[in-house]
């Protein structure tokens, strides 16, 4: 920007495009409704100038509404995404917070040098983990067409001023919602696991690898603007690396149809995608490669290995005969086809050298480096595959196997923990098996036998790149890690070495509950501590070639500690539980590499990529991340490349930052540990108070649409765990969605006001103002701000009043409505005010949404009325014939949130 010259606007820019691309969309949704006949809801839709519908509103309202949302979610994406590119055109690319330019800026300022931030790229593995929890309220057809409307809406800005152009845009616009309506929102079944998994295929095949260039090109443009060389960013292994992970497939806890073979047919159809992408990228750079002996002669690497080939030199196109070779070899192409990626990319070095030795430089690194990028991050495998189970099926498959190998009668759960640790230490000195490998134990051991002798086939045909780990949800105790060893030991997991076992995949842990994250670091001392875990963790970073580096993989939950104590409680246990495992870690010589198993609202651990990163506690990140992306947050994170590429790389530079800057002293805030102990502690005291009322179950599933969620069709994973009807076996997920859907947001903010009200004045006010020091202090307060202002007292009143005994629905109401003006009072007064003045833009959303919101939820009570009632009246084909009318107006309602769970 020219010195003097003043900034633009942003915000108000933004919000004229976002009504400007808003209006323009709901016009030609009016249209399209009125020329098939719903003049009806045509004349009820908002953002029009018109009187939103009341109590008389038709019910296919909902549908109309819920695409609207669609299409306001929409153009706020867009407009936020052309704003950045304003911002970074006016200002540089350092404008915009968490992206390369801004990150090495930070980086600078802080001291460090561009060989120190050489060396933390090096050090970085990023890896989004895809998972297909019961979150994605939209059928896979509506998604299509949203990818097609958001390229519309960049059609659409390319076209200003041009009469013409935008009048075939307008058509083609309500082509795409004509199918939108037309296709419908409501999953009449509920997705198989084979429709996840091609959900998720979609975007590891056909989004990340075409925008991973514009991801590189981001970082090299950003680290040339800084004024440092660009050529070492050309060393291979210089940049950070991504690659991605997949639990569709993989992921059996609770979820009985994820079998063996869904899991086997997973990683097959894993490989034959990658090996697509392979294909497509060497077609492509082998029409680009024409180069022609006419022009210059093939240098000597070339001709050795078309020589190998048993091609002919006087081709006149060797570059491109080699890389139709190379395509010629891909998996599956006969009996001298690669089995592994590192083959390909040898192969590719060889053509970059042969490009150097006639002087084709700019070629090499434009042409052939994004392709051997592309097949560095996707091999032949796309995505790791993890495979999560939970310890107490675990224990139930060790019992069925002792009892078939005649070891004991007794129940695994019934023994003591040192007994169980004397006799897996016992047994893990042995390479030999149980029992023979058609023999059968039981149903819960035979699918684990299953499963990973599944695993243990697809390492030997294709290698181990494209399987994750082996994760056990509800770590409790340290026999739950070593089980799997045993486990493993039985299906060929594990490989006999002078000095003992190894295990051939990663055992993790995973960490959920308060309880578990604060026993956690102990038990992960002493799982290190175990001999064949340190002879499996050598064994990996040798076939990872990282020499001498331990690399020990844990996970811990987001969704589970905080149904368990609420938010503040759980951020602070999360908090202390990785700042504790990271110094076990160090201290046993191995590092620690945390997945963060975080979900799509605030009270599940999402929240801004730059802001979480660096909430982390310093000395937590050393390079390595894991972090799942789940439900609906694919979407709308990776949907669009523009948006894709946003991400990725906020992900990507936030990493690097962090582990450039935890690498160095850190600030410390001890004087403040004390002040957050009492404010958790107070803060789940007010928590449990309202979980553990002796009515609060009634209340819950009368009071928000908790069964109906239940009976719905958008994920093919149970609700609840077992299948109990408790609040311990129900999954965080349907907690958390049907908490939002009633406008309660009870887990992004219940307990934070009684927490606060707890501190006395002084520590209330050094909380407030150490909140500009330490980024976690901000984070986990910026969302409970967030979650309170999604909240609604009116609306939680209409519904609480679907709970028939007045004086409990009394008593609940008051509790959580008391303590919700209790946070909002305690929440101005640490922040120094109300929330108007600090976040524009979530209020504007917040108030675009409103008016059409209420009408929804006026529709689903009566809905909910009404269904409980047939159903108490044992009307059961009347009921399941309301279901159509009453998921939709979840879908709706889910739409106009943003959110589920």
């Amino acid at each position: 920007m020219k010195q003097g010259t003043s900034s633009p606007d942003y915000l108000g820019l933004g919000f004229e495009m976002l009504d400007r691309e808003l209006r323009f969309l709901t016009e030609c949704l009016r249209e399209v409704l009125i020329e098939l006949g719903h003049r009806d809801l045509a004349e009820h839709l908002p953002w029009l100038g018109q009187t939103v519908a009341g109590d008389s509103a038709p019910w296919r309202l909902g549908l109309a509404y819920s695409v609207a949302f669609q299409l306001l979610n929409m153009v706020e994406e867009h407009a936020a995404g052309e704003m950045r590119l304003l911002r970074e055109r006016n200002e540089g690319n350092t404008a915009e917070r968490g992206l390369w330019g801004q990150q090495i800026a930070r980086l600078r300022a802080q001291g460090l040098t561009a060989e120190e931030m050489l060396a933390a790229m090096q050090q970085v593995r990023v890896e989004p983990v895809l998972t297909a929890h019961p979150t994605e309220a939209k059928r896979l057809a509506v998604l299509h067409q949203h990818r097609l409307l958001f390229g519309l809406l960049d059609d659409l800005v390319d076209a200003e001023g041009s009469l013409h152009v935008q009048r075939g845009l307008r058509e083609r616009v309500k082509a795409a919602l004509e199918r939108l309506w037309r296709t419908g929102e409501i999953l009449l079944e509920k997705p198989t696991l084979a429709d996840e998994r091609r959900n998720v295929l979609h975007y590891l095949r056909d989004v990340f690898p075409s925008v991973l260039p514009a991801l590189d090109d981001r970082l090299f443009e950003a680290w040339q603007d800084a004024g440092f060389d660009p050529e070492p960013l050309f060393v291979p292994g210089a940049l950070p690396r991504i690659r991605f992970g997949t639990w569709v497939g993989g992921d059996r806890d609770g979820h009985p149809g994820v079998t063996a073979e869904i899991t086997a047919e997973t990683l097959a159809e894993l490989r034959v995608q990658a090996v697509g992408v392979a294909r497509e990228q060497l077609t492509d750079l082998a029409a680009k490669l024409s180069l022609s002996t006419w022009m210059q002669e093939a240098p000597p690497t070339l001709q050795v290995a078309l020589g190998a080939a048993g091609d002919l030199v006087k081709h006149d196109q060797p570059w491109r005969r080699h890389i139709e070779n190379l395509i010629a070899k891909l998996p599956g192409s006969g009996a001298d086809s690669y089995t592994y990626s590192a083959e390909l990319l040898a192969d590719l070095d060889r053509l970059s050298q042969s490009l150097d030795e006639v002087g084709a430089h700019r070629l090499a690194e434009a042409d052939v480096a994004p392709v051997r990028r592309t097949i560095e991050v996707f091999g032949f495998h796309l995505a790791q595959l993890d495979v999560r189970q939970n310890s107490v099926f675990h224990a139930k498959a060790m019992t069925q196997l002792l009892g078939a190998a005649g070891l004991s009668a007794d129940d695994w759960d019934e023994w003591s923990e040192p007994e169980r640790l004397r006799f897996l230490e016992r047994e893990l000195r042995s390479p030999r098996p149980f029992l023979h490998p058609s023999a059968s134990a039981g149903p819960e051991a035979d699918a684990v036998l299953g499963c990973y002798r599944a695993l243990a086939s697809h390492m030997e045909r294709c290698g181990a790149n494209g399987i994750g780990s082996l994760i056990i949800s509800m770590t409790r105790r340290l026999s739950d890690l070593l089980v799997v060893y045993l486990l493993a030991r039985e299906a060929g997991l594990m490989r006999a070495f002078p000095e003992g076992i190894v295990c051939v995949l990663p055992v993790v842990p995973l960490f959920e509950t308060i309880e578990d994250l604060d026993q956690g670091p102990d038990m992960l001392r002493a799982f290190l501590e175990e001999p064949v875990t340190h002879r499996s963790l050598a064994f990996h970073a040798k076939r990872a070639l990282r020499a001498g580096q331990l690399l020990q993989q844990v996970m811990v939950g987001y969704s589970d500690s905080n149904k368990d104590g609420g938010i503040l409680a759980s951020q602070w246990a999360l908090q202390k539980a990785q700042t504790r495992l990271a110094k076990v870690g160090h201290e046993c010589g191995v590092n620690i590499r945390f997945f963060h198993g975080r979900g799509g609202t605030v009270s599940r651990g999402a929240g801004p990529t730059h802001r979480f990163l660096e909430a982390l506690p310093h000395g937590s990140v050393s390079g390595h991340l894991r972090l799942t992306e789940q439900g609906e947050t694919i979407a709308q994170k990776y949907a669009n490349p523009a948006t894709a590429t946003y991400n990725l790389e906020l992900l990507l530079a936030g990493t690097t930052a962090t582990t450039a800057l935890h690498a160095r002293p850190g600030e410390e805030f001890p004087q403040l540990i004390p002040v957050l102990e009492k404010l958790a502690a107070a803060s789940k005291r007010a928590y449990r108070s309202l979980l553990d009322h002796e009515g609060f179950m009634t209340f819950y599933r009368q009071a928000t649409p908790i069964d109906a969620l239940e009976h719905s069709r958008i994920g093919s994973r149970p609700s609840r765990r077992t299948g109990q009807a408790s609040l311990a076996d129900l999954r965080a997920i349907p907690w958390v969605f049907s908490w939002n859907q009633a406008r309660f947001y009870v887990p992004g903010w219940f307990g934070a006001g009684s927490g606060l009200a707890a501190l006395a004045p002084e520590e209330l006010a050094t909380l407030g103002e150490q909140m500009r020091h330490w980024p976690f202090l901000h984070y986990v307060m910026t969302n409970v701000e967030s979650s309170l202002a999604s909240s609604d007292p009116t609306l939680m009143t209409q519904y609480a009043e679907l709970v028939p005994e007045t004086e409990l629905r009394d008593e609940l109401l008051q509790m959580i409505l008391g303590e919700r003006d209790l946070t909002l009072r305690m929440l101005e007064q640490l922040r120094g005010g109300p929330i108007a003045g600090r976040r524009p833009r979530m209020l504007k959303t917040l108030e675009l949404r409103a008016e059409a919101l209420r009408v929804l939820h006026a529709q689903q009570i009566v809905l909910l009325k009404e269904w409980r009632g047939r159903r108490d009246r044992h009307e059961d084909v009347s009921a399941d014939a309301m279901l159509p009318d009453l998921l939709l107006s979840i879908n709706a309602i889910a739409s106009g949130l943003r959110t589920t769970g």
